[in-house]
């Protein structure tokens, strides 16, 4: 792995690196703040010998105190000092607790002790210190007095006292101080370290979890883990996640809808270059998984061919949970079903849409209980190839994983667009969707990835600037109205599969007259789609043309 791989890696889990950052401060805090405070105060003892009287006796001295002073660090130690300190201080500690409340450590090349010495509040820490040089300077006393030699003194009523003198001397250097600040719990040190800890804490997290999170988030690693290219890559808007909408050009709206308007027009110029000297007719839209945005490209990549003098016809065929009339704000009772069983004509359910007069939209009609057998029938097939003659089709096919019906279409057209949502989507669901494409020898024509991050870590940093972006600010994208989709219609029974005899009423030069007929009546709807229309005009809701 790369220095930038590892950058990349710890951007993308930049939030859990920090929470678990901050939780390892946090813990150090609350850590010291249940810990008992332990207060320290030092006081120190120096080690005479000898005279001093001049140079050479002094520097001798010197020597046999710092080599004295190695003896009795045993004895600033022992239980002799701590009773000696406990009788002092009137203290129920026992000698064993004492001495392991104070440490005695003699600096290099001195004749000098420190002694420091904790307790529970400043008080103890001080008069413990230094009650113990006091008591360590005692016990030097008594023991070299032992061994020191005679010495004969008069006393006043003329009696001789015979004392031994020690050359040797210990007494108090610095005495102890009251201390201001606990020295245990150390805040800033315990800080120090949950700081330290969460960190590497967060860092490890970042590495583990990374190989373990199979969503897709960038168009970068598409094209390399799936060998399939990356058409588009259509940038995250609230507004169109929140609703299924088609955007509108001519108004005035935020930057990321020019975004995605921009991102659309791309699209359609790799669909015009994909191959140039065949390029594909009939598209379908589908995608692994539901709610990935498929049916809403769809519109939108419709409006785009057909803002550039293309001829497009929209054909929802996900015969499960269609939505493509609801989208365009059309009546939907009517449509591809009624069109291959024969109850209806296709000029009178081919509804016209926008201002272009090149797009038009073929509702799905009546949800039948066996759409994967309508959509595979002899006269899908005989009505896809003759609308591609003078138009461009895209077809709104379900979701590849949960159902058949898309790898159906796509092995009977000229490929898929698979739409696939950043940061919900995974590669592995994505993989499944190709593998059910080849196993039908369906072609897929690219990714559109949808909802992909603007900012950040995961963002395309060539594809999202605000070179497209309008000057105008603060007015929200306009969108085309809606109406509630039909009301709903009662399944029939069963619904035959169209014979091949059935197919050939197709067989004739209809779709220019189709589309002739069609855009010169404004609304060719046979009697069936003008009730649910007026219908839904009873209820205030006017179908948008």
């Amino acid at each position: 792995m790369e220095l930038t791989d590892a950058l990349k890696v710890l951007r993308t889990h930049w939030v859990a690196v920090l929470i678990l950052t901050v939780s390892g401060v946090l813990g150090a805090w609350g850590w010291t703040a249940v810990q008992p405070k332990v207060y320290s105060s030092d006081a120190s003892g120096i080690l005479s010998a000898g005279d001093t009287s001049d140079l050479g006796s002094a520097m001798t001295s010197d020597s046999y105190a710092k080599s004295r002073i190695k003896s009795y660090m045993y004895l600033a130690k022992s239980r002799v000092v701590a009773e000696d300190v406990a009788k002092k201080l009137k203290l129920q500690d026992s000698p064993e607790e004492l001495i392991g409340r104070v440490t005695v450590v003699n600096p290099e090349d001195t004749p000098t002790m420190k002694v420091t010495a904790t307790g529970s509040t400043p008080e103890q820490a001080r008069d413990l210190a230094e009650a113990w040089v006091q008591g360590i300077g005692a016990q030097v006393t008594a023991l070299e007095s032992s061994t020191g030699a005679a010495q004969t003194t008069t006393l006043p009523d003329g009696q001789k006292q015979v004392t031994k003198k020690s050359v040797i001397d210990f007494r108090s250097m610095d005495s102890a101080s009251l201390p201001s600040a606990p020295s245990s719990p150390n805040l800033k040190m315990a800080l120090l370290m949950g700081l330290a800890v969460g960190m590497i804490l967060g860092v490890a997290y970042a590495f583990v979890r990374n190989p373990f999170d199979r969503r897709i988030k960038s168009s970068s690693d598409l094209n390399n883990k799936t060998g399939v290219p990356v058409v588009a890559t259509v940038p995250a808007d609230k507004e169109m996640a929140a609703k299924r909408t088609i955007l509108d050009y001519n108004a005035s709206g935020s930057d990321a809808s020019y975004r995605i308007a921009e991102a659309l027009r791309k699209l359609r110029t790799n669909l015009q270059f994909m191959d140039v000297d065949q390029p594909p007719r009939v598209i379908v839209v589908t995608s692994p998984m539901p709610g990935e945005g498929k049916s809403t490209i769809t519109a939108n990549l419709a409006q785009t061919l057909a803002a550039s003098g293309q001829r497009v016809v929209v054909i929802d065929a996900d015969l499960r949970k269609p939505t493509q009339a609801e989208i365009f704000g059309l009546p939907g009772t009517v449509g591809l079903t009624d069109v291959l069983v024969g109850r209806a004509r296709l000029e009178d359910v081919l509804q016209p849409w926008g201002e272009t007069g090149n797009l038009f939209v073929l509702s799905s009609g009546e949800i039948p209980p066996n759409p994967s057998e309508l959509l595979a029938s002899k006269a899908m097939r005989t009505l896809l190839d003759r609308l591609q003659e003078t138009a461009m089709i895209l077809v709104d096919a379900p979701p590849l994983l949960p159902v058949t019906d898309a790898a159906i279409l796509t092995a009977r057209t000229d490929g898929a667009l698979i739409v696939t949502r950043a940061g919900r989507s995974t590669y592995d669901a994505l993989d499944a969707a190709l593998d059910n494409l080849k196993r039908v020898s369906g072609r897929a024509l690219g990714i559109v990835l949808n909802g992909a991050a603007v900012r950040g870590v995961n963002a395309d940093r060539y594809a999202y600037s605000n070179y497209y972006g309008r000057k105008q600010r603060g007015a929200a994208p306009a969108a085309a109205e809606t109406a509630q989709p039909a009301s709903e219609v009662q399944a029939p029974a069963a619904v035959p599969v169209p014979s091949e005899a059935a197919a050939q009423e197709y067989h004739g030069e209809f779709p220019q007259a189709v589309f002739t007929e069609t855009a010169r009546s404004g609304s060719a709807l046979d009697d069936r789609v003008r009730q649910a229309a007026k219908a839904q005009m009873r209820r205030g809701k006017r179908p948008v043309r």
